[in-house]
């Protein structure tokens, strides 16, 4: 039996479920199919405000303090879920604020009086039962937001307040409400070879403590994948289609070589192994010439050979995402060709680029000087909907092993460009 709870009202979640350490919570609901939800986490302290950017647990952040969010519920009719932690959940922090958002719903004229049957459940985590649910109901107009509920510390205790609270203004709005600063856009630039950032001057207050220094405004238009194993799909299109994707490489200028050895600039490759949906398997590289065709199999192309670092651009492979239910899987890595002898000296930098989502960035700021080669990401079609991107920052002595690590089974000879 669970507990069935209604707008305004709070229960128990702890104190009748001594020993419980953990919960589950998951979320439904009903719309149209072009209609894109998001689900997103605030941890917030005594004043109800976040005490960084960071403390916002969502698809580009999503891992936090014990709040882990799980963009693909393996099973169920929970469209999003998140498991909490309730030891990892820092001691300032007295909510946890479940929310719901329309994605551009302003933009797109899409409010939640089309969304009907939401959900909200505290499931327990090693039976899947429900320990509570509050279903939505059809309150809502043209809000484009809602506060569903909050996870409250009570002494010792963990409690639930069902809010049901409508916004206009999206994502956004929440961050507002909540202490989070929301850049609207970005100047889109090249990235830079990466350079040391001078750190902030301050002024000591008058009272004798140092200032304090406000966190910079969170950037919904970057996002860094910085573990192995973190992982986030591209913005899904109301067309369908995602467009052309670019993965573009660059690293520095730094020349390599020993006190007798002639100094050579570092080339490093991009490139990619593809497997399609028809069964066929390839790689695209700037090796043995096989810079693919965006337009017709395998709908990939490497644009160019950088083989200095100096292109401001760097190498580009071009996906088309129009394409996507054409493809399988992507494997993007790099390689060493000539120049550099240890991979901090190249200080890559990769960045994915989709027009209208946010960029996604990895550095190759892990490394191992004895391989030759980068596994750098593995882009995964899902459900013919979107790509998942996964960081890996994995080295290999060549294309025979990367191969093998990951079962392509191709047959590899020696090449040259």
């Amino acid at each position: 039996m669970h507990i069935s709870l209604v707008k305004g009202q709070k229960t128990d979640v702890t104190k009748t479920n001594p020993g419980l350490s953990q919960i589950g919570i998951g979320l439904g609901w009903n719309s149209p199919a072009n209609i894109d939800l998001d689900t997103s986490a605030f941890l917030l302290g005594a004043n109800g405000k976040v005490d960084n950017d960071e403390q916002l647990v969502f698809y580009n952040n999503p891992t936090k303090s014990g709040v882990n969010f799980i963009d693909q519920p393996s099973h169920g009719t929970d469209k999003k879920q998140f498991s909490i932690q309730f030891s990892g959940v820092p001691a300032h922090v007295e909510k946890v604020a479940i929310t719901l958002t329309i994605h551009e719903g302003e933009k797109l004229k899409q409010q939640f009086s089309q969304v009907t049957q939401a959900y909200l459940r505290i499931f327990h985590p090693n039976t899947g039962q429900d320990m509570l649910r509050y279903e939505l109901g059809n309150q809502f107009s043209v809000e484009t937001a809602i506060v569903v509920g909050e996870l409250y510390r009570y002494g010792t205790e963990w409690k639930f307040s069902a809010v049901g609270s409508g916004f206009s203004g999206g994502l956004k709005a929440l961050c507002g409400n909540f202490g989070i600063e929301v850049k609207d856009e970005l100047t889109p630039s090249p990235i830079p070879n990466p350079l040391p950032v001078p750190p902030p001057v301050s002024t000591p207050a008058q009272s004798g403590k140092p200032p304090l220094i406000p966190p910079a405004p969170i950037n919904l238009n970057k996002i860094e994948l910085k573990k192995k194993g973190d992982r986030i799909s591209l913005e899904k299109k109301t067309t369908g289609n995602l467009g052309e994707i670019v993965i573009n490489l660059n690293w520095n200028q730094k020349k390599s070589g020993g006190f007798f050895g002639k100094s050579k600039v570092i080339d490093l490759d991009l490139a990619c192994l593809y497997e399609l949906k028809n069964g066929e398997k390839g790689v695209i590289q700037a090796l043995g010439n096989r810079f693919g065709s965006l337009h017709r199999e395998p709908y990939i192309a490497l644009d160019g050979d950088d083989r200095t670092g100096s292109v401001t651009t760097g190498e580009n492979i071009r996906i088309n995402g129009n394409k996507l239910s054409e493809f399988e899987r992507i494997l993007i890595f790099t390689f060493i060709y000539e120049g550099a002898t240890t991979w901090s000296e190249a200080d890559g930098v990769v960045s994915i680029k989709q027009d209208g989502g946010p960029d996604i960035i990895v550095k190759l700021n892990e490394h191992d000087n004895r391989q030759g080669m980068c596994a750098i990401a593995l882009i995964r079609n899902q459900n013919n909907e979107t790509f998942s991107i996964e960081r890996l920052v994995q080295y290999f002595t060549g294309h025979k092993a990367l191969d093998e690590a990951f079962g392509w089974g191709m047959r590899w000879v020696a090449g040259n460009k």
